[in-house]
């Protein structure tokens, strides 16, 4: 459920609301129930084991309890909320990698309190990825809602280092991990990827810029020679409106920005955060944990509601893909 402060308890507790309206697989929280009774005053069912879980669905929440940190307080993070955070994703990732879980749908967290108590990885997606025996560079951060797919090639860096970290090594990794995940989670059997150039106008053939003659055409040119339809670079500015959109599956980006803004332009409350490049699916609600609003049951759970149903509906491809 991500930070028990934060609206990662509330956003879970509506989206079992709306299991029967949504059509949701059955699912279960890990985490301190404490932290749903705070804001929600729906039934909860604690189990000991994932397998009670689907018996209990229809009738209620079924909640893995993980810790007891006292009293919760919604919208006051501590020190206690980040670690029962940190051991919840601990253990939910190591119950999707088991097969106890089809999928693991990650809450948001506060990254300034996990960095507290010492976490030493970027992000859950990091984290994930290491524990699932996968590097950085194969772990690719697509966001995704009903138009749009996008993947940042850098994340979480300073604008001014993106030109010295994009490299066409880099690039053909993203592209690669990029085409086979579409395929794994989404059934697209032939994936149109679409690459942004860095500069204004894409480098304005050179004249605004080199990264992309130098770094981004060369990648290209790799990956279609590898079988893969990728296509681009081109200018970041004309890449997502609905025509553009509607000629590739993802658009691959050079920094966070370039491919967040429009994600969240288009998809802010039913934008998705997957995982490609896992063993097992990895989908987040693409939105922060918001302790302004906790507690006020004023938190939306439609991001919550259509990453449940997209790690779903990747772990029924990937078994029937699998049988």
């Amino acid at each position: 459920m991500g930070d028990s402060a934060g609206i990662g308890p509330e956003i879970t507790a509506k989206a079992w609301a709306a299991r029967g309206a949504e059509g949701l697989a059955p699912f279960f929280a890990v985490g301190d129930p404490k932290a749903v009774r705070a804001v929600w005053n729906g039934p909860i069912a604690p189990i000991g084991d994932p397998r009670e879980a689907r018996a209990l669905f229809a009738e209620a929440l079924p909640i893995l309890p993980i810790g007891d940190t006292g009293p919760v307080i919604p919208g006051t993070p501590s020190l206690g909320t980040a670690h029962i955070a940190l051991q919840s994703l601990e253990v939910a990732t190591g119950l999707a990698s088991a097969g106890a879980a089809g999928a693991l749908v990650t809450g948001p967290v506060s990254k300034a309190q996990l960095y507290a108590i010492g976490f030493t990885h970027p992000g859950q997606t990091e984290f994930v990825a290491e524990r699932c025996g996968i590097t950085a560079d194969n772990a690719v951060m697509m966001l995704a809602g009903p138009t749009l797919r996008v993947v940042p090639i850098t994340v979480h860096v300073p604008l001014a280092q993106v030109p010295s970290l994009i490299s066409v090594e880099l690039i053909v990794a993203k592209g690669r991990v990029t085409a086979r995940g579409l395929q794994r989670n989404f059934g697209i059997a032939s994936p149109r990827l679409a690459f942004a150039g860095l500069n204004p106008h894409a480098g304005e053939g050179g004249a605004i810029g080199r990264e992309e003659i130098e770094v981004l055409i060369p990648a290209i040119e790799r990956l279609r020679a590898e079988g893969i339809d990728a296509a681009g670079p081109f200018a970041a500015d004309t890449l997502f409106h609905a025509r553009a959109r509607a000629e590739y599956d993802a658009a691959l980006c050079l920094y966070h920005d370039q491919a967040l803004i429009p994600i969240k332009t288009l998809h802010f409350d039913d934008g998705v955060n997957m995982t490609l490049g896992l063993p097992i699916v990895r989908t987040s609600p693409d939105h922060g944990t918001a302790f302004g609003i906790a507690g006020r049951d004023a938190a939306h759970p439609g991001a919550m509601i259509a990453a449940i149903k997209m790690a779903a509906a990747a772990a029924q491809r990937r078994m029937e893909a699998s049988a």
